[in-house]
């Protein structure tokens, strides 16, 4: 298994006493350990806020009469002892989930390949849900000391922030990252040079140094082509995330698929499987197989080994969301790459060619099914939607036969489980149910929770919801820059006892944030009912390129701001993995309203349901597997409808249907003693008890290991290979 050196490259001047904070800093263990958060928060809390939760940041900006103050605390000395001690026994541990149950295992390293990879907002080189859910995917794996390494891009500039302007128009701003002042490690020679890589693109050599993250017991490597050997262009490849221009974005997927298992070689690796997270980064079959070809191995041979040795998670429920690239673009850039193989250019690009009515590409799906046996969607729905959707590779077998499996997403608990939830988890479940995750018995104790606990400390985090976006808005205020208006759609005037539903995901047209406002005038009468009002917050994103989410964005930000609303419409500008905590944790429904079946997985509301919130969702996703009547609400039937427009008209009635008939009433239903709605807190605990578990990241991984990894795993190791380590060193 990978080991995480304790080497840090600053180590801020701290004291001694409590200069390991230096190597804290730089593992993000820190960000799913609430304590140990806490090491940082406590010395200056509006300093940790203002570097947005970044250590490294916070430590080279923390006046030392901070410092001088944790020193003299007693109880902060403790706590760093606590916690270090934690950490240690953490990091050193030997008797973890796999290596008791998969000892023969240990020394046969797992590399996974992702575009993104949403870990904490203080590297902010995610865009969404694939890389939150591959960010979750590593701290799990690091959890149950899964042998796992990672690769991926470091982005110069983030993704973007957000803006919305007094018109509603979403702007956006990039900006360049400092590598200096995240909590990311260069990877270096053994002379303390910068450990780089390369690879051939069209006319030029590129050039990409690499990063580490350190994420618990995981090494995450990140490519960085912004290095003086590369010309202006090149050395901007990495700069942005999810670039629109095809020769961008396949010099992107060469670097991520061809040059991460050169830097994998550099860094020492030898791993046993490859795992990809979506298509990105699938040129790595390809790379796979010219390295055993070099080492004497033929095509067939080579292919096949590689095929044995790869998994495949699709994403995409819909053949336009795949990358696809045309055939002169990739014959361009593959061109001195093919008899490297030993195959010609037709035997190459019939790998993943596609023929289709506007003209033949090169389809990175299908080279990532056929390059891997082991292939998987990510929900049960999404699973027959993929079989069905590539039915056509496997022309002989009926649909239900393609040999594409589904594991159902899940997250990781400790990253958005709010702090006063897992105390009461640990309360009424025992000291030891973060170990027991899937246990569906432990669960079953949810049931023990008084309901006057569980209704009040629901109501307490929704009142720090609230506080946060106040002080939000008070500083974009505060700085000037804004209309008045804006702070009223910042949530200014919400209210701490009105049933609150967020709405928070990347804004595309698919998922339908404008669904809610189909009848205005309804919508109007169930907000501003006098005796039972509802609060409806909004959050997210579209892509730069997006005009159609744009405008959804701008639609939504109109009506927030619409007076009739009396204040009980917001608008959380520039979402990203601090927001959503805040939301999951505090709102009391979370809404999702996409077009089935075109939700692949979806998993905010799953992480809504750990903290107590109930899902109102269409049945899309994995929300098909999770409702049962009890635990929730469905929008719709599941019913798919030709028409758009016929589909909207009717999962906007059901949703008005069910608001206002059933969760609206239920609510505000007060006839206990105590003043809760009884029926509502049992409605809750029925969410918990069959979510939390089923829908955990400890079972997901689970699943991946004794479906996918154990069988690819057993695959012999093709002879003569040692010799592919020894050319790349």
């Amino acid at each position: 298994m990978s080991k995480i050196r304790k080497d840090i490259p600053k180590n801020f001047n701290l004291p001694r006493r409590i200069n390991r904070l230096g190597e804290l800093a730089y593992n993000l263990w820190w960000t799913w350990n609430p304590e140990a958060r806490r090491l940082f928060f406590q010395i200056d809390p509006p300093l940790w806020d203002r570097v947005r939760h970044n250590p490294v940041a916070f430590f080279q900006q923390l006046d030392r009469p901070k410092i001088n103050a944790a020193m003299a605390d007693r109880n902060y000395l403790k706590l760093y002892d606590t916690i270090m001690a934690s950490f240690d026994e953490y990091i050193d541990s030997k008797d973890t989930f796999y290596a008791k149950n998969y000892p023969e295992h240990q020394d046969k390293d797992i590399a996974y390949f992702s575009f993104e990879f949403g870990l904490s907002e203080s590297v902010p080189v995610y865009a969404g849900g694939l890389g939150i859910l591959a960010g979750d995917y590593l701290k799990e794996a690091s959890d149950m000391g899964v042998p796992m390494l990672a690769v991926g891009f470091i982005y110069r500039e983030g993704y973007f922030t957000q803006r919305i302007t007094e018109d509603g128009w979403q702007e956006t701003k990039n900006y360049i990252l400092n590598f200096e002042d995240m909590p990311i490690i260069p990877a270096a020679n053994a002379d303390g040079s910068p450990l780089k890589i390369s690879v051939d693109l069209p006319g030029r050599q590129v050039t990409a140094r690499i990063w580490v993250v350190r994420v618990g017991r995981v090494p995450l490597y990140l490519l960085d082509t912004d290095v003086e050997e590369n010309n202006p262009a090149d050395r901007k490849l990495n700069a942005r995330l999810y670039s629109s221009d095809p020769e961008t974005r396949i010099s992107q997927e060469i670097l991520l698929g061809i040059g991460g298992i050169r830097a994998l070689r550099a860094n020492g690796y030898d791993p046993k499987i490859y795992h990809m997270n979506e298509g990105h980064s699938a040129f790595l079959i390809l790379e796979r197989i010219r390295e055993l070809v070099e080492a004497g191995k033929t095509y067939e041979e080579a292919a096949d080994y590689v095929r044995k040795t790869n998994i495949f998670t699709t994403h995409t429920p819909v053949p336009a969301g795949i990358d696809q690239f045309p055939i002169w673009l990739v014959e361009r850039f593959f061109f001195n790459y093919w008899q490297q193989l030993g195959l010609d250019r037709d035997s190459f690009l019939n790998i993943a060619r596609q023929t289709q009515e506007y003209g033949e590409n090169f389809n990175m799906a299908i080279l990532a099914l056929r390059g891997s046996n082991y292939r998987n969607a990510v929900s049960e729905l999404h699973g027959r939607v993929s079989r069905r959707m590539f039915n056509f590779l496997w022309p002989d077998r009926k649909e239900d036969d393609v040999p594409i499996t589904h594991i159902t997403n899940g997250v990781h608990t400790p990253s958005w489980l709010a702090r006063r939830m897992g105390w009461l988890f640990e309360k009424y479940l025992g000291k030891d149910w973060l170990n027991r995750l899937d246990d569906l018995e432990m669960w079953d104790k949810v049931l023990d929770i008084p309901n006057q606990e569980l209704w009040e400390l629901r109501a307490y985090h929704k009142r720090k919801l609230l506080t946060f976006m106040t002080e939000r808005i008070r500083q974009q205020w505060w700085k000037g820059g804004i209309h008045p208006v804006q702070v009223i759609a910042g949530g200014v005037l919400m209210d701490p006892k009105v049933l609150t539903i967020g709405f928070a995901r990347r804004f595309s047209t698919y998922k339908r944030a404008y669904l809610i406002l189909r009848d205005y005038d309804r919508l109007m009468r169930i907000i501003t009912n006098e005796n039972h009002p509802v609060q409806f917050i909004f959050a997210g994103k579209a892509h730069p390129a997006d005009e159609p989410g744009k405008l959804m964005v701008q639609q939504v930000y109109r009506a927030v701001k619409d007076a009739k609303t009396a204040g009980r419409m917001v608008f959380l500008e520039d979402y990203d993995m601090n927001v959503a905590r805040y939301l999951v944790q505090g709102v009391d429904v979370w809404m999702n309203t996409p077009r089935r079946p075109l939700e692949a997985s979806g998993t905010s509301g799953m992480k809504a349901a750990l903290n107590g919130a109930l899902n109102f969702s269409v049945l899309d996703g994995w929300w098909h597997e999770a409702y049962n009547g009890y635990n929730g609400w469905a929008i719709g039937n599941g019913t798919e409808y030709s028409d758009p427009n016929e589909q909207d008209e009717k999962d906007a009635a059901s949703l008005y249907d069910v608001l206002e008939n059933e969760i609206v009433p239920m609510y505000y239903n007060r006839f206990s003693d105590e003043d809760i709605p009884e029926d509502w807190i049992m409605r809750v605990k029925e969410s918990i008890r069959t979510l939390a578990p089923q829908f955990s990241m400890h079972r997901m991984v689970k699943e991946y290991i004794n479906q996918l990894y154990l069988p690819a795993l057993e695959t012999p190791r093709i002879t003569n290979f040692e010799k592919v380590v020894e050319i790349k060193k």
